[in-house]
């Protein structure tokens, strides 16, 4: 069995084969760090926008209750809005 001879550019052939490799692992587990994160985000934040309805539930001052409820919904819809482009850009 024979072997190619070293040569320069063959180093550097392999070298950019291993480079390429580990870029594309790199980018694959950071896809994946930016998914748990996302999902960590969404879970944070419906969980404070069910604490402030709550919060507002248990005033007696109805206006308190309103704008409590309309900040719990507009945390919602931003929370999903923006895990939702986020989930986007990490496909």
């Amino acid at each position: 069995m024979t072997t190619a001879p070293v040569t320069p550019e063959s180093v550097l052939e392999a070298s950019t084969a291993q480079v390429k490799e580990l870029n594309e692992r790199v980018v694959t587990e950071a896809k994946k760090a930016g998914n748990v994160t996302l999902d960590v985000y969404e879970t944070t934040f419906r969980s404070i926008a069910d604490y402030t309805e709550k919060i507002g539930a248990a005033s007696p001052i109805e206006g308190v209750s309103t704008a409590a409820q309309a900040q719990a919904n507009l945390t919602r819809e931003l929370t999903g809005a923006y895990a939702k482009a986020a989930r986007t850009l990490l496909k």
